[in-house]
């Protein structure tokens, strides 16, 4: 199966399946259309072990995922064997709401939080979770320093960041992490070149917004007045080409980011157990390449 296929990371020498769990949705409003409620405890425990049931080995959460990390720490702490655990610092989370706080003082403690939350003695991969200047906090360097130190610790295993362009590539080119976090999908590619520099290099890829936070599912049908212009056209001209099936619009999505083989895993985020397994079951679709072709031509259009 597709998305349990197994992509090693060198830099961790560890493996993660193609299908990663996201796990915002679980702790915190998030998506397109009308359902952005957060599930009760019940649903959460049943999505998130029933993607270890599925064989999903990665976790993604956050600071920021309000319930995200105390859920996971409650539901499956007597399966952390099973999985790799990644989270972020830096946007932290409060009764509030969030803020960033990228001070070596603020990031250490977040991480200290972010273990008890867990329940578990140490994880896996630590992501900067950049906010508004990221160029700042990179020159400072107090975060990647109390990074460093909890790795030193014992408390994380392997550093990791979350962002986009230049100041990805000047991340991998730093030799200071191990797995990149970056968005990517059919219609957002400018990533590109830094997922080939991170696989060269042995950083693992971890691929957010692949499908478009619901652009390339069938939620996007009824959400097409919140689409800007061009992205309206190139999602009417896809959906044209296949029939109008907003399931195979999610299939070629998948399709398109598995074909990449730069890409370690791409996280997707559900409180739906059918999700996991539509997903699953749509990666399989097959295509014809004329099909590809003409869709692939869409996706860049002007």
């Amino acid at each position: 199966m597709k998305g349990l296929k197994l992509r090693k990371i060198e830099r961790l020498n560890s493996a993660v399946t193609f299908i990663g769990f996201g796990a915002l949705e679980i702790g915190r409003a998030w998506g397109m259309g009308a359902d952005t409620t957060v599930p009760d405890e019940a649903e959460a425990c049943k999505v998130l072990n029933f993607a270890l049931d599925s064989n999903i080995n990665l976790i993604d959460t956050a600071s920021a995922y309000h319930l995200s990390e105390e859920r996971i720490g409650k539901f499956l702490k007597h399966r952390r064997k099973e999985y790799i655990l990644a989270s972020k610092c830096g946007e932290h989370n409060s009764s509030a709401g969030t803020f960033y706080d990228f001070s070596y003082g603020a990031v250490k403690k977040s991480i200290d939080t972010s273990l008890k939350l867990l329940k578990t003695d140490v994880i896996d991969i630590m992501q900067i979770h950049f906010g508004p200047d990221p160029k700042d906090v990179l020159d400072k360097g107090e975060t990647i320093g109390a990074m460093k130190d909890a790795v030193k610790e014992g408390k994380v295993r392997f550093l990791g960041a979350s962002i986009d362009g230049a100041l990805a590539e000047r991340c991998i080119k730093s030799g200071d992490f191990d797995v990149m976090q970056m968005g990517y999908n059919m219609f957002y590619r400018d990533n590109e070149s830094n997922i080939q520099l991170a696989s060269e290099r042995g950083i693992g890829v971890f691929i957010r917004s692949g499908l478009g936070n619901g652009l390339f599912t069938q939620r996007v049908v009824g959400s097409m007045d919140a689409l800007n212009g061009r992205d309206r056209m190139r999602i009417n001209k896809i959906l044209e080409i296949i029939g109008n099936d907003p399931k195979k619009l999610t299939a070629l999505a998948l399709r398109f980011l598995y074909d990449n083989e730069g890409v370690s895993s791409v996280l997707l985020g559900t409180k739906r157990t059918g999700h996991i397994e539509e997903n699953f079951r749509l990666l399989e679709m097959n295509f014809d390449l004329k099909l590809l072709s003409a869709v692939d031509n869409a996706c860049i259009a002007e």
